[in-house]
């Protein structure tokens, strides 16, 4: 009974009696009170997504004849009720800041309403008044217009919504998302489509200009284009999720990044250091890629989404290295190809020995093939191309560590996990290794695309202790 009055009051189609008896439930009941505030929160959005409205839902109790002096006394009730809450919904914040994390613009604890919100890097967790959880990352542009409704005018958010702030909107210069029960992440570039992805749950998604709404599921993701939602897949680790915003935050305040830095400082001087990307000077790598923020904030790293997508280097020139490290920190968003390109030298050809092609495989281990290499007899590897044993990505949405060590005078090969020795595969034939040119995040614009980003890649002329790696990822890690 209670939901059909409910329904009646939002249709339009209440009765007196039926008014009455609404009244006294939720003068009552304060969970039939919370819940009839989510179905009002619910429909004003929805009925704003449907009108395209800019301006902040309100709910519309006005909606019935009036029929009695008790029907009226009984709306009245309801409206002095619901006025007084919706008075101090009004005149609070409509957001705290919890957690500003590189953020110079914003500081933990401040109160926003509508005031305009410009971070240009860092990320930023935030608690609406109805308690949805909120992570935005720079470069962004944002405001409030209520506690329920936020305009991203450029920036990537990721939300957790609870029950009581259903129906939470993010208004895009291309399009709207309206929550109903979810996470949810909004990705809104400088140029370009904006896009939603569903975490869980369900999302109402409205493309500018569109005439319906489409409804999108847990695992469902689309962008904003022309007017209208273009399916695309989904890339739940591309956005910093309000569950991972503690360990960050804690690992900053450590001292994290000092530490990382100082250990790069001892890299670059080490005389068999092949290359360091930390790519803080990026404008000077070609390629096709998005540059976003990297494990720190205000650092860079490069990030692949779409088939092309990689970034060009030269490394190595023509000599020979009977041992080699390779090692960085990488941020997958989804699986999917095949292969995944993690460092690709373009001469891989039958008549060039030696070449390297770092991988992620499809079942998420890690391989690192050089051409003319054979496992020893009775190895179950095949083609002569050893892999690690764990799979790379036991947590999706978190920064890992990969390294791989290679020694052709020994005739093995190691590999790392999250500064952990892994598995060690030995091999028959061990050429040296030989690099030049080559890709990370693509091969040949066409194949083994790697969704997601790389931050500190680092090549290295000989093979690093496990010591070495395991100090290598302490320093470098962002969470504590």
């Amino acid at each position: 009974m209670k939901a059909e009055l409910m329904a009646a009051y939002l249709n339009g189609t209440i009765s007196a009696p039926q008014m009455q008896e609404l009244n006294a439930l939720l003068m009552k009941d304060a969970a039939a009170r919370r819940e009839f505030a989510e179905l009002l929160n619910v429909d004003s959005a929805l009925a704003a997504l449907a009108a395209d409205a800019v301006a902040v839902p309100k709910p519309q109790p006005a909606r019935w004849r009036m029929q009695s002096s008790a029907w009226i006394a009984a709306a009245a009730c309801v409206s002095l009720f619901f006025g007084g809450w919706w008075w101090q919904e009004a005149h609070r914040a409509f957001a705290v800041v919890g957690k500003a994390a590189g953020v110079m613009e914003l500081a933990d604890g401040a109160a926003l309403r509508d005031e305009a919100c410009i971070i240009t890097e860092g990320s930023v967790s935030l608690v609406t008044a109805r308690g949805a959880r909120i992570v935005i990352e720079a470069p962004a542009d944002f405001c409030f217009e209520s506690a329920q409704r936020l305009h991203m005018k450029r920036g990537r958010l990721a939300a957790d919504v609870p029950p009581a702030a259903k129906g939470f909107t993010v208004i895009t210069p291309s399009g709207n998302a309206v929550d109903l029960g979810t996470r949810f992440g909004v990705d809104v570039p400088a140029s370009g489509a904006a896009e939603v992805h569903v975490f869980q749950g369900e999302v109402i998604a409205k493309a500018s200009g569109a005439h319906a709404n489409q409804s999108l599921h847990g695992g469902d993701a689309v962008s904003f284009e022309q007017g209208a939602s273009t399916t695309r897949e989904l890339r739940s680790a591309a956005f910093i999720q309000p569950d991972e915003m503690p360990g960050l935050t804690a690992g900053l305040a450590a001292g994290q990044r000092a530490q990382s830095e100082a250990a790069l400082a001892g890299l670059k001087k080490d005389p068999a250091l092949i290359a360091l990307l930390d790519f803080e000077s990026f404008e000077e790598m070609p390629g096709v890629f998005r540059m976003v923020q990297g494990r720190w904030p205000g650092s860079h790293a490069p990030e692949f989404v779409n088939v092309g997508d990689h970034l060009k280097l030269d490394v190595g020139g023509g000599r020979e290295w009977p041992q080699l490290t390779l090692a960085a920190w990488v941020r997958i968003d989804r699986l999917g190809a095949p292969y995944q390109s993690l460092l690709h030298t373009d001469g891989w050809s039958g008549n060039n020995p030696g070449q390297v092609h770092w991988i992620i495989n499809r079942d998420t281990t890690m391989r690192l093939a050089l051409i003319g290499n054979t496992l020893v007899p009775g190895s179950s590897e095949r083609q002569g191309h050893p892999d690690s044993r764990t799979p790379v990505l036991p947590e999706q949405g978190r920064w890992v560590h990969l390294a791989a060590v290679y020694d052709s005078s020994r005739g093995v090969v190691r590999f790392y996990l999250n500064g952990q020795f892994d598995k060690e595969t030995r091999l028959e034939t061990a050429l040296p290794a030989r690099l030049g040119p080559a890709q990370i995040g693509n091969w040949n614009q066409q194949d083994r695309k790697l969704s997601g980003r790389v931050d500190e890649l680092l090549l290295l002329g000989r093979a690093m202790t496990d010591a070495e790696i395991h100090t290598l990822h302490a320093a470098g890690n962002p969470y504590r």
